[in-house]
């Protein structure tokens, strides 16, 4: 049989024996053909922010753990000035530089809730022109068959990394500082002709650094790919003394863009508690205020050589192992793969003209290094997000390392199709439907706020983002935050015993989502006449023994005008009473160890949102305990 010309450059150029999979090659060229096109990446270029921020809005509102534990509480207490009048409410996380969340901060409270969802989501996107950028430079010498379409689908299947996807539109802060950190690597690949000469590339490497700089003083967990690009300057090609100049400066300029967008907050902590990180890094500060710690959370890294060897692999089949978020991908452990085949290839010192070239070896010795330096220092995948972006582009360049172009380009192809395929349907950190204001509380009138002290035992669920919507005046103290020292004690102690009172517990509430549910679908069941006369309710209560909806059909109350309703399956019931009673205990175990207690049958619920989502919480009177610890 006569062989065929390929269709596009991206998934290669000759055909497969077997017929199906040709087929799919060619519809795929032809689709791809398009793509090549200047005009095709400026309709890319405006419409990927559009297509994330409408993601962003299908999604609903943001509700992620951190949010609701500090990233609203953090630049508020900043623009109130909380910092050392509360105490913790956010936990350790609430000595987090809030630099970053001002900006979801100001959007969530000056803006309808969905538009600032929005305008979150289009920021996001920023990062697809960004990998396009990047993919673009690399690849430069690509025919003119492929110069367009090749970066825009590595761009695409950037994008579709489940780290990213999770965290759209969401106030984690990973999407957003991507953004410098992929900034810093095309600033440096833009300017790499100038990077070459024996004497240049100082302004280059500059403004490189101080962009990611900016980006690592916005979240520190960003130092890794600001070690990870300094060590990547040592593969320009120009004498070693050059590159130690180029390292050095860039590492210099690292230093004054975390100055701009940390040093504040820096001088703030030291001021504060003497530690300008803290409570972390407290083995090097000796604050008296916290233990003598590292960095505190180090449940995610791997335990043993044999774990880090085969971590990529570890972490795919165990997701726990780097995230409370379960998600599905593939590309960490094809990327290793295809690293150790060029490492071994490398390691023969054979086929060189198929060894990566100065530009390629810069961004994978980039890419590595800020891998290792993220298993060891922290190990959560949502702080690979940089790199994650970049994995697509990573693949193409080492498939090309090993392979002739050609078999190359149909191996990439199919391997980050399946890659990026596998991912979805995605996961999120937390979403709820969408209300016009973002977050919402029923609060009571406290007698006399400024003599108050509202006490947090419980850490999980979080209610830092709660205080916001309490009298200011109030004090907000958490207790058990982090491993505690008896000069943290000694001014919690301080804080409570300095006023008068009255003071409260706050606590979180039960929500009966049986209930809920129940409600959608009694409204449903109404509207459609499932519940007025004998007929509908046999109808109803047939198509409940075919879906399982933990409801069942129950007689109607007496004079209610319907044959029959619904209700929660005995099962699924929840005891929201003795569920509340129940948190009130374990609070009450917290605080005696503080020499508090709350006053019996005394809590009151009141209702609290984020967007449409209840999250009622309890406010119970405290007294001081008969006997102090």
């Amino acid at each position: 049989m006569a062989r065929r010309a390929g269709g596009a450059a991206f998934p290669g150029g000759g055909v497969m024996a077997a017929a199906p999979v040709a087929r799919l090659e060619a519809w795929f060229g032809r689709r791809c053909a398009r793509l090549n096109t200047a005009a095709a990446w400026r309709k890319a270029a405006w419409l990927a922010p559009l297509v994330f921020g409408l993601l962003s809005v299908l999604l609903g509102q943001d509700d992620n753990w951190d949010l609701r534990n500090y990233h609203l509480y953090n630049p508020y207490a900043v623009l109130h000035g909380r910092i050392g009048f509360d105490i913790a409410p956010g936990h350790w996380q609430s000595y987090f530089n809030p630099t970053l969340d001002f900006l979801y901060y100001g959007l969530v409270t000056h803006l309808p809730a969905p538009l600032a969802g929005f305008v979150m989501g289009a920021l996001h996107g920023l990062n697809f022109m960004l990998v396009l950028a990047v993919a673009a430079q690399m690849l430069n010498r690509l025919d003119h068959g492929e110069r367009h379409s090749a970066p825009l689908l590595l761009a695409v299947c950037g994008v579709c990394g489940a780290g990213f996807l999770a965290q759209v539109g969401a106030s984690t802060g990973d999407n957003m500082t991507a953004l410098l950190v992929l900034s810093a690597v095309l600033v440096l690949l833009r300017g790499w002709d100038t990077l070459q000469a024996p004497r240049g590339g100082n302004a280059v490497v500059l403004l490189a650094g101080l962009v990611m700089g900016l980006g690592t003083g916005l979240k520190l967990t960003n130092a890794t790919f600001a070690t990870g690009l300094c060590l990547a300057l040592f593969a320009v090609t120009v004498p070693w003394r050059a590159r130690l100049r180029l390292a050095f400066l860039f590492g210099v300029a690292v230093v004054a863009g975390i100055a701009i967008t940390a040093g504040w907050w820096f001088v703030t902590m030291w001021q504060t508690f003497g530690n300008p990180l803290f409570p972390q890094f407290n083995n090097i500060f000796h604050s008296p205020l916290a233990l003598e710690h590292g960095v505190i959370d180090d449940f995610h890294v791997p335990k043993t050589i044999w774990e880090a060897l085969a971590w990529p692999f570890v972490f795919t089949l165990h997701f726990e192992r780097v995230s409370e978020l379960k998600l599905r991908q593939l590309i960490w452990p094809v990327v290793y793969l295809l690293g150790l085949a060029v490492a071994l290839r490398l390691s023969w010192r054979r086929h060189g003209a198929l060894l990566p070239q100065a530009r390629e070896r810069f961004l994978l010795v980039f890419f590595f290094v800020s891998y290792v330096a993220w298993m060891k220092l922290f190990g959560i995948y949502r702080y690979l997000i940089p790199i994650e972006l970049l994995a697509p582009l990573v693949v193409w360049i080492l498939l090309h390392a090993l392979l002739e172009a050609s078999v190359a380009r149909r191996a990439a192809a199919w391997v980050l199709a399946v890659c990026a395929l596998v991912v979805f349907p995605f996961s999120t950190w937390g979403h709820s439907d969408w209300a016009w204001r973002g977050f919402s509380a029923d609060v009571p009138a406290f007698a006399q706020p400024d003599q108050t002290v509202v006490v947090m035992p419980i850490a999980d669920p979080p209610l830092g983002w709660l205080v916001e919507l309490l009298p200011r005046e109030i004090r907000v103290v958490s207790v058990d935050a982090f491993p505690e020292t008896p000069p943290w004690v000694e001014r919690i102690q301080q804080a409570i015993d300095g006023r008068r009172g009255p003071h409260y517990a706050l606590l979180s509430g039960t929500v009966d989502d049986a209930r809920r549910r129940l409600d959608i679908r009694l409204a449903l069941a109404g509207r459609l006449g499932l519940m007025d006369d004998d007929k509908g309710c046999r109808r109803l209560e047939w198509l409940l023994n075919k879906v399982r909806q933990r409801i069942q059909v129950a007689p109607a109350p007496a004079g209610s005008g319907r044959a029959c309703t619904l209700e929660t399956q005995p099962q699924y019931r929840i005891d929201v009473a003795q569920k509340n009673a129940d948190i009130v205990q374990r609070a009450r175990e917290v605080l005696a160890r503080y020499g508090l207690r709350i006053e019996a049958g005394a809590c009151t619920v009141h209702d609290a949102f984020t967007g449409a989502e209840a999250r009622p919480y309890q406010l119970c009177p405290l007294a001081r305990a008969q006997t102090p610890p």
